[in-house]
């Protein structure tokens, strides 16, 4: 596949997401009528409603991943073959991620209770810093993409109280230790 297929098809991406979520009944923006550029808080009614929020990161990592995995285990497989990988696992994650399976596993974690999905404008713009993400690891020099990953899921981890790392872990094999230690940040708990 030429390189300019394959960003068509990365630009496709963005109408079958959002057409999918639309008619899946998300709404297109937050249901406050605002659109922010940035939620600082996982507890915010706002959080995945918006243009960006802590569990971007996540989704840079996802790009990254891709990236410094291809690299690191598959060295003969070319960019446009993990282009290519980034932008199916994107599109699938944006549209699976809304699945009432998925949607009932998170919201089983109490930092998620009452998670009802992201915005339409929020599931694209992940899908995009998804590939920020992997453009930006892609060109990076390996030792510098370990390092941005353990200052992403760091800096979420520590000031979010939540991360790729830890979401994946709450969902697999929940810990009251971690659940405590992320509702120390929740404004809402009793």
């Amino acid at each position: 596949m030429s390189h300019r297929l394959l960003y068509l098809f990365a630009l496709l991406g963005v109408p079958l997401i959002a057409g999918t979520l639309y008619l899946w009944g998300q709404p297109l923006i937050c249901t406050c009528g605002e659109v922010k550029l940035w939620v600082g808080s996982v507890f915010d009614g706002g959080n995945s409603q918006h243009i960006a929020d802590w569990y971007t990161l996540s989704h840079i990592l996802h790009g990254v991943l891709i990236a410094l995995l291809g690299r690191l285990l598959f060295p003969w497989v070319g960019f446009a073959v993990l282009f290519a990988v980034a932008v199916i696992t994107g599109i699938g994650w944006e549209i699976i991620e809304h699945t009432d399976f998925v949607l009932n596993a998170f919201r089983s974690t109490t930092i998620n209770a009452g998670y009802h999905g992201d915005s339409v404008l929020n599931a694209v713009a992940d899908y995009i810093w998804m590939m920020g993400g992997f453009f930006g690891a892609y060109a990076m020099r390996t030792l510098h993409v370990v390092g941005m990953v353990a200052a992403l899921e760091l800096s979420a981890a520590f000031i979010a109280r939540d991360s790729l790392a830890l979401s994946t872990l709450m969902l697999i094999y929940p810990l009251d230790a971690v659940e405590a230690w992320q509702q120390e940040l929740n404004p809402n708990r009793a």
